[in-house]
């Protein structure tokens, strides 16, 4: 038998999935919840094999929940999006239900779970690198302990890679992220960070002045002192943003 969660914050969405999820017996709704705090402790606890998620809920959305899971489950999402913005992460989920939906629809997404060959956690892991919802990069979530801390980007100094983490930099310190360079120089906004380095990207905003450092490299200076490596290409970079 599979373990079910259900997570969403509209109680009648909840009691929908529920009724329906009563013509599977091979499946077992071992926890509900209102939200993704409520999610992530339920995951950690119950183990899920399959959840049933909203992407669009308060405190944190549905993406932004998974992203702090481990070994995150197979997700068949209940969303209120429309097919355009779903597209984006079709390919990984193991479905989509697009509310409202009925028992057949439903039916269909348990059927693609039951039948499924890679593992949940290589499906799950390959949405989340791939699918970003829209206005999405205003903030970072992170697990910091067993507490979740919300960054918004604003308030990030610079990132570091880390082996197979990222240290994000703030006044208050670093956080790590189980992310990827590259992902969050598409993910944050142009605008505002730049690629300085392979191994670091920087808040402009928080640029004091670059100094030449050996050879064709330089070196940025930020307002708390931080030294930051900025390559040849880097520096092109920076020039452009920063009109010089």
């Amino acid at each position: 038998m599979s373990k079910v969660v259900i997570i969403d914050d509209e109680f009648l969405a909840r009691s929908m999935v529920k009724e329906y999820l009563k013509k599977h017996p091979q499946l077992e709704i071992v926890a509900e919840c209102g939200d993704g705090f409520e999610g992530l402790k339920a995951i950690q606890e119950h183990q899920p094999d399959l959840i049933f998620l909203d992407i669009q809920m308060p405190k944190i959305s549905g993406f932004e929940m998974l992203e702090l899971v481990e070994n995150p489950p197979a997700v068949v999402f209940a969303t209120a999006f429309d097919e355009y913005a779903i597209k984006a992460f079709e390919a990984h989920a193991i479905d989509y239900l697009l509310k409202p939906f009925n028992q057949e629809r439903l039916d269909k997404a348990v059927a693609k779970f039951l039948s499924q060959t890679r593992t949940a956690s290589d499906n799950t892991k390959d949405l989340l690198n791939d699918a970003q919802l829209p206005g999405s990069n205003s903030r970072i979530v992170v697990k910091n302990g067993s507490k979740i801390k919300i960054i918004p980007v604003q308030e990030v100094l610079y990132l570091e890679a880390a082996d197979d983490f990222v240290k994000i930099f703030t006044k208050e310190g670093y956080y790590l992220k189980n992310k990827t360079m590259s992902f969050f120089e598409s993910f944050l906004s142009a605008d505002m960070f730049v690629r300085s380095h392979r191994s670091f990207i920087v808040n402009i905003q928080e640029i004091t002045r670059i100094d030449p450092y050996e050879k064709d490299g330089h070196v940025a200076i930020l307002k708390n002192g931080a030294k930051i490596n900025v390559s040849r290409n880097g520096y092109g970079k920076l020039k452009v943003v920063l009109g010089l």
